[in-house]
């Protein structure tokens, strides 16, 4: 079971470069093993992985060769005022966040300060010295609505990187992004 012991934290200053991975609930998420693979081969990279509830129906957690955080760990390993907040060890231990796939709930979501998960708080406690990249996924629908365009460039505004959409066939049968 995922966690860190009472007493520890995961912000001692080690060699290796730590790079933590979101995963939100677009179809794209069903790549979240070929993207934590490719990191690991990258010399002196360490990964771990915070994933909402809705990214895990697209992958299967046994194909995750890290630490998986997901809502239940920030709840079972708190139990009182001396514990460490998963959240802020996360962001404490990572040199650098990337968010692949950003869905539409959850970028509307951090555009907007809500933090309802794990994965948002994460976000919002975010040190804004360090990089964090966003990797938009959605329908070419959602993609093209007014909205999506405002709250990307309010990512933008805070300081996040945003790793732009390609252009493919989608799993809906689409082209576009």
């Amino acid at each position: 079971e995922p966690g860190i012991p009472a007493g520890s934290s995961l912000s001692v200053a080690q060699e290796k470069f730590h790079v933590l991975v979101g995963v939100t609930g677009s179809v794209a998420a069903l790549k979240l093993p070929l993207l934590v693979a490719e990191l690991l081969k990258i010399p002196g990279l360490e990964v771990m992985v915070v994933t909402t509830e809705r990214a895990k129906h697209f992958y299967n957690a046994q194909e995750i060769p890290v630490t998986l955080y997901g809502d239940e760990e920030e709840w079972q390993l708190w139990k009182g005022r001396s514990d460490p907040v998963l959240h802020i060890e996360l962001r404490r231990w990572a040199d650098l966040m990337v968010v692949a796939p950003l869905d539409a709930n959850t970028l509307a979501k951090v555009a907007n300060g809500i933090c309802d998960n794990l994965l948002t708080c994460v976000i919002r406690a975010w040190d804004l010295s360090k990089p964090l990249l966003f990797c938009p996924a959605m329908n070419t629908a959602m993609w093209e609505h007014p909205i999506t365009a405002r709250q990307v460039e309010q990512l933008k505004g805070f300081g996040y990187t945003e790793i732009p959409c390609v252009v493919k066939k989608l799993v809906c049968g689409d082209e576009g992004q």
